[in-house]
């Protein structure tokens, strides 16, 4: 495996660890409603979906940005092709989207204090949607082009710098926007099929887990031994 490939397969799999057991179980808040009517997808493709909440330039943003954030090689699938931007659209549709989950009743702060957790007033569909705008306007004004219209590497250098705090957005920190989108979009490879994302069990067949099966204890003391099974979701998808 070449040394630039290498870290990709140890991000992920130290991401899957950390992700929490109610996203991985299938007990995240998420819309499932008609995926499994959906078209299925072309070898190598996500299923054809159309987004709920974000509009045409927001979703041109969305599936530009994950595919750098998780990008497909010959390891693995991407972050496009487990429909990771079809997760993150349905994540907008429920209860953590519209911010139900949280405490909102203020103070809030715009000057973020680390060690005391999330202080702005937006809820996550709002931070989509003025991240978005903002890193676009930031965009035509610097580079001449919104983000989707970018070439690769320029679009690359703006994540980069978002994720380095060293853009500067009115409508909320480019890096608290950034760490959204990079948090969803895990969440998005990771999380059982029926919410939308990790379509075919691409990303846990990156990392060899075994998704929804009811026993595979004879396998967890064998060290270093392939999993010889597919995943299985919790619908029963074969992967």
């Amino acid at each position: 495996m070449s040394q630039e490939k290498e870290p990709r397969r140890r991000f992920l799999r130290q991401v899957l660890a950390i992700v929490p057991a109610t996203t991985l179980g299938g007990t995240t808040a998420v819309a499932v409603s008609n995926i499994a009517s959906a078209d299925a997808p072309e070898p190598g493709k996500a299923r054809a979906y159309q987004p709920t909440y974000f509009n045409a330039a927001e979703w041109a943003f969305i599936n530009a940005a994950v595919d750098h954030l998780i990008p497909s090689d010959q390891y693995g699938a991407g972050a496009l092709e487990t429909g990771v931007p079809e997760f993150i659209d349905r994540q907008m549709e429920t209860p953590y989207g519209a911010g139900k989950l949280w405490y909102m009743q203020g103070p809030f702060h715009t000057d973020l204090v680390p060690e005391l957790g999330y202080q702005l007033s937006l809820v996550p569909r709002d931070i989509y949607r003025q991240g978005i705008a903002a890193c676009n306007d930031w965009c035509t004004k610097n580079l001449g082009k919104v983000f989707a219209d970018l070439d690769k590497a320029k679009q690359l250098d703006v994540l980069k710098q978002m994720e380095g705090g060293k853009i500067a957005f009115d409508a909320l920190p480019a890096k608290t926007f950034f760490s959204f989108m990079l948090g969803n979009t895990k969440e998005g490879y990771f999380a059982d099929p029926m919410y939308g994302g990790n379509q075919k069990m691409g990303g846990w067949k990156m990392v060899g887990f075994p998704g929804a099966r009811a026993d595979y204890l004879d396998w967890v003391d064998q060290y270093n031994v392939k999993y010889p099974y597919g995943p299985v979701s919790i619908l029963g998808e074969k992967g």
